[in-house]
């Protein structure tokens, strides 16, 4: 059987009863790295929390190679126990796991995927935007109009959005959310469930003050709280009134109108 497990997002107490069942079970793992992965069970032998009675074998499977892994795989080797451990949270989610899945899925193999630490909803919970309907981004593109496009829809979607940026790139990022709208309220936390997590949350322009006095090392999820007035009373003329690339307003009209975007994005040229 085949078995997906979240591993802790920094600290260690936060791995389950289960996970460490299958851990120590497991014949086979495969993990987006080794490394990391034998770190783990190394640390967890350690606290005596897991004693596999057998060799473990780790096969690296990241998301420059999950496709060519995947087709030499065959599912007699399911027929033990068998786990797929990705570096920190959900496999699956801005983490691979996902071809594996569908692997599964074709081959009829038995599979399972448990519940465990995952950062974007941890900050979405910690945001205290008290909305029930959220959208998960992760990184947007790195850089060019594809980014500045990805964040304008992030920003104008509607929805409370949650964003993954790295500490070269949170200053940035905070930055081009000012520009756009610096009086958006923001919730950020770095280094989740680590020892030095820290939170920050007000507007964009005060979190942007706030950033370029602290340290910034560490990974960073971002909470962009919903527009209110887009969320109730926008209309085409509001849209078309935002600094917008022309494809993005388009796709946003479209959302309340009901026609394509691209019969939109005639529309307005």
């Amino acid at each position: 059987m085949l078995h997906f497990i979240p591993t802790p997002i920094g600290n260690l107490e936060d791995i389950s009863l289960r996970s460490l069942k299958l851990l120590e079970a497991a014949k086979l793992l495969l993990c987006e790295d080794t490394r990391v992965t034998k770190k783990l069970i190394t640390l967890l032998k350690e606290r005596q929390l897991i004693d596999p009675p057998h060799e473990q074998k780790f096969i690296s499977m990241h998301s420059h190679n999950e496709k060519e892994v995947i087709d030499g795989l065959s599912p007699e080797m399911f027929e033990d126990e068998v786990v797929y451990v990705s570096d920190a949270g959900m496999p699956g989610v801005s983490d691979p796991g996902c071809e594996l899945v569908r692997y599964a899925q074709k081959e009829g193999i038995t599979y399972d995927v448990l519940p465990g630490a995952n950062a974007a909803l941890l900050a979405y919970a910690s945001s205290g935007f008290c909305d029930n309907r959220f959208l998960f981004y992760g990184f947007l593109p790195h850089k060019g109009s594809n980014r500045q496009n990805a964040l304008h829809e992030a920003m104008y979607n509607g929805f409370v959005t949650i964003l993954y940026e790295s500490p070269h790139r949170i200053v940035k990022l905070i930055e081009q959310i000012c520009n756009i709208d610096a009086k958006r309220e923001l919730f950020l936390i770095k280094e989740a469930t680590k020892l030095h997590q820290k939170q920050f949350r007000g507007s964009a322009e005060e979190i942007l003050k706030i950033l370029k006095i602290q340290n910034i090392k560490g990974e960073w999820v971002v909470v962009i709280n919903s527009d209110k007035k887009e969320l109730g009373v926008i209309s085409v003329e509001d849209i078309v009134k935002l600094d917008l690339p022309k494809k993005q307003a388009a796709k946003l009209i479209a959302k309340i109108t009901g026609k394509s975007p691209k019969q939109c994005y005639q529309e307005m040229i």
